[in-house]
């Protein structure tokens, strides 16, 4: 069983306007709650949407049937940085898949983080969003569907920050500023991307962090996810992220590329807490 608990902190909440208003939970995630009667007391007993509750008013929402398809795994190895009934944050190592290319699948870091999910007793993990392969760093993971219908939007609207640190071949000019370039689909290469006028709206803030003799450690934040973004971006730029290989480093022949994701920061969309996850 998949579920998590909430107490009420102002005097007529209802179910239904938390949901809608103050989650913005998505329609038909709301709406299949309400046919499940999702939202019980701490007694099991379904409680009313519409009605007014008490402040301290403790509710349990559940999800019987959310179960993700991933093969639990060890998980000894996971490092987990940062939890809550909502969201998991874990450190990704380099040159590990986040997932499978075909479910249940095995060997990448979904499987571990089921095996984590599995021991606690929960049924489903699904990841917000993704790293490459020979990326390392911070992954945020939902622990049940209404955490990643809301994460999902807010990763949408731009409502999450993800930084990164990335060493780049030679010397970047700027000490700072912002790349917009779109980026598409390479035709003659099948998981590579590039620079291009018809591909997808592409943002990347950065700022140098040290200047080395022949690279650069820049701190780079996006401000939207294309896949191999930062790669792209500074690739194009004549600045390849040290060791890639695929976007013209001379650098580095064996090993993962120098891209880290170092830190995630949000606004908690239940608590409204301001939350940070960072790792080295």
């Amino acid at each position: 069983m998949t579920s998590f608990h909430y107490t009420t902190e102002q005097p007529g909440e209802t179910i239904e306007k938390l949901l809608r208003e103050q989650w913005q939970g998505g329609k038909k995630s709301v709406h299949q709650m309400r046919m499940d009667k999702s939202v019980t007391d701490t007694e099991g007993q379904p409680v009313e949407w519409k009605e007014p509750l008490p402040e301290g008013t403790e509710l349990i929402f559940s999800f019987s049937e959310a179960q993700s398809d991933y093969k639990p795994e060890p998980s000894d190895s996971l490092r987990v940085l940062w939890e809550d009934e909502h969201i998991l944050a874990v450190h990704k190592p380099a040159g590990v898949s986040v997932h499978p290319e075909h479910v249940p699948g095995t060997g990448t870091l979904m499987n571990e983080v089921m095996g984590y999910i599995d021991a606690k007793g929960g049924s489903y993990a699904e990841h917000i969003h993704r790293l490459d392969q020979h990326t390392a760093g911070v992954l945020l993971i939902a622990k049940h569907p209404l955490a990643k219908t809301m994460f999902d939007r807010m990763l949408e609207q731009n409502q999450i920050e993800r930084y990164y640190t990335a060493e780049l071949e030679g010397q970047l000019r700027k000490p700072r500023g912002t790349i917009n370039m779109p980026i598409g689909k390479d035709r003659y290469h099948a998981t590579k991307r590039r620079v291009s006028p018809s591909g997808q709206s592409a943002v990347t803030h950065f700022k140098v962090i040290e200047r080395k003799t022949d690279t650069t450690l820049v701190e780079a934040q996006l401000e939207t996810g294309r896949t191999h973004q930062i790669r792209v971006h500074f690739s194009h730029m004549g600045h390849p992220v040290v060791g890639d290989q695929l976007y013209g480093s001379e650098t580095m022949s064996r090993g993962p590329y120098k891209l880290v994701a170092t830190k995630v920061a949000f606004t908690h969309p239940i608590t409204s807490e301001l939350i940070v996850v960072e790792t080295e």
